[in-house]
């Protein structure tokens, strides 16, 4: 493999449009479908006051599922297939989009700053190819800064997670 992914025919490889048009058609077909039926639990009649609680979700549910329906149906009795993303730029997507779901979770577990602290400095050091102290150094910086901000000046508390190792549990 070349360093722009390519295979040593020249053809780029990756995830065709059909398939992709495919999987997010199937999975806003299961949620659409889901609505639908949790509505219908609901009640999606008409009743002698008018539309139950279910009516109107039930209905958009339906027509995303048909949207769905119509999506997946024109993807795959549509022409050749194009090239959706290469294995390359996927790659990049993925070194931001991992991280940044890291990122959720650690700010649920540890707090906004320290969830904020690591994935500054892993960004830096990762991305960015800074040394490890460097990238400690700025990221620390930032959260003071955003503490000193945020909770001494401003009085707005910040969430600090499951582990409250700052001791502000007045917040």
């Amino acid at each position: 493999m070349s360093t722009t992914d390519e295979d040593p025919s020249g053809d780029a490889r990756g995830i065709s449009t059909r398939s992709v048009e495919m999987a997010v058609a199937a999975a806003l077909f299961a949620l659409g479908a889901l609505v639908a039926f949790k509505s219908w639990q609901l009640g999606a009649g008409w009743r002698d006051d008018g539309p139950g609680a279910g009516y109107f979700p039930f209905y958009i549910a339906l027509l995303i599922c048909v949207s769905c329906a119509v999506v997946a149906a024109r993807a795959f009795a549509g022409p050749g297939d194009t090239l959706f993303v290469t294995f390359g730029q996927l790659r990049l997507v993925m070194t931001v989009l991992l991280p940044s779901l890291g990122y959720v979770v650690a700010v649920q577990l540890l707090g906004l700053y320290i969830g904020s602290v690591l994935f500054i400095a892993g960004f830096m050091i990762r991305v960015g190819g800074y040394h490890w102290v460097k990238g400690l150094v700025v990221a620390l910086a930032v959260m003071v800064l955003a503490f000193l901000m945020f909770e001494v000046w401003f009085k707005v508390p910040l969430y600090k997670g499951v582990v409250n190792l700052l001791g502000f549990l007045g917040y």
